[in-house]
């Protein structure tokens, strides 16, 4: 199957699909407690999904990791068809090349959605990075396509800056929400709030505001999409 090409691809179920992909930094410099953290956040985020019976029918996830490669570990999936691997860092940070990959898959998920008669809430991408990009990333390019794609309602966009992070890049991407720093290595915090902010996404009508303070104060400022 081609990259991004979910044509041959059945439905599940029929149950209106949120989109959440994860575009996660392995770099070198998340080596150490970084990267334990940041998989024992995915393996909560994993567990609390799974616990809840409407979000396992409704939140498919896809998980994108970069370094000096962009990877994509998991293919937009409900909870039932994968176990969240572990993730090892290593090399650089080719970052715009992975949320530009993300948004191409979530346009091509979009595809298929519509081609397959399932309704759809807006896609997530949440990008998680410690660092700054490589030097030949275009910043600036990634910058203008995600606020004239969260202006569109194409996708929510949401930067978080791990310890240590250039946000000055991370608020220059951001969209609609504005970037977030996550406070020392609270991943599994943040794993927790993300799970029941999907739940609580997927049990609203599409378009309806959505309050997601609930939970948010742990390791974030709290915003309203």
């Amino acid at each position: 199957m081609a990259k991004n090409d979910f044509s041959a691809e059945s439905a599940t179920n029929y149950e209106q699909k949120c989109l959440c992909v994860l575009v996660l930094d392995v770099s070198g410099s998340m080596n150490g407690t970084p990267i334990t953290e940041l998989n024992r956040g995915l393996q909560d985020f994993y567990n609390e999904i799974s616990a809840d019976d409407s979000t396992s029918q409704k939140l498919e996830v896809s998980l994108i990791t970069f370094s000096h490669i962009v990877t994509t570990v998991q293919e937009p999936s409900l909870v039932e068809g994968f176990t969240m691997p572990a993730l090892k860092a290593n090399g650089s940070t080719v970052m715009v090349d992975a949320v530009n990959e993300a948004i191409q898959k979530v346009q091509a998920r979009k595809d298929w959605y519509k081609s397959t008669g399932q309704n759809y809430y807006r896609p997530w991408i949440i990008l998680m990075t410690d660092g700054e990009p490589d030097p030949n990333q275009d910043v600036d390019g990634l910058a203008s396509r995600i606020k004239a794609d969260t202006a569109g309602k194409k996708y929510a966009f949401l930067p978080i800056g791990v310890e240590g992070a250039n946000m000055s890049v991370l608020n220059k991407i951001a969209g609609d929400i504005p970037a977030m720093p996550l406070q020392g290595a609270k991943f599994s915090q943040f794993f927790k709030w993300l799970s029941a902010s999907m739940g609580t996404v997927v049990n609203h009508e599409e378009g309806q505001k959505v309050d997601l303070t609930q939970g948010a104060d742990d390791w974030m400022t709290a915003f309203t999409i």
